[in-house]
């Protein structure tokens, strides 16, 4: 068994960066057409995260000229080129189903704004 996990820790990727379900993301997948092999960029929300390991997959769900398209990838895939996170959603959810009968205004989600350290701003008062 710590043969498997050995092979398998080999295989895992290293840059991958951290993002959630609610996360806006812009992912860079290699896609193979005939003999050509190209990058080709899919930027949506991430709706769900699930597994473990090397079979660990997310969904991007993304509105293209009203259809909503979504793409599951897998995380720890060599075609995948890379993950830029766009922005952070403040959501109390792991898995966003509800995201698809939204339609418009009711389909976005708040971004997490990120709060200034308290301490810094203490001692620059302090100080004055």
């Amino acid at each position: 068994m710590d043969i498997i996990r050995e092979i398998e820790s080999e295989m895992l990727r290293k840059d991958i960066p951290d993002f959630k379900p609610g996360d806006t993301v812009r992912v860079y997948f290699k896609v193979i057409e005939g003999g050509r092999e190209r990058v080709q960029a899919f930027e949506g929300l991430v709706i769900k995260r699930r597994g473990k390991g090397l079979s660990e997959t997310f969904t991007v769900r993304r509105v293209s000229y009203g259809i909503g398209v979504e793409r599951v990838f897998p995380l720890h895939s060599p075609r995948l080129e890379k993950i830029e996170v766009i922005r952070r959603g403040k959501v109390r959810r792991a898995k966003l189903y509800y995201i698809r009968e939204k339609i418009g205004k009711a389909a976005k989600i708040k971004e997490l704004v990120q709060q200034p350290d308290k301490e810094n701003n203490n001692t620059e008062e302090t100080n004055a």
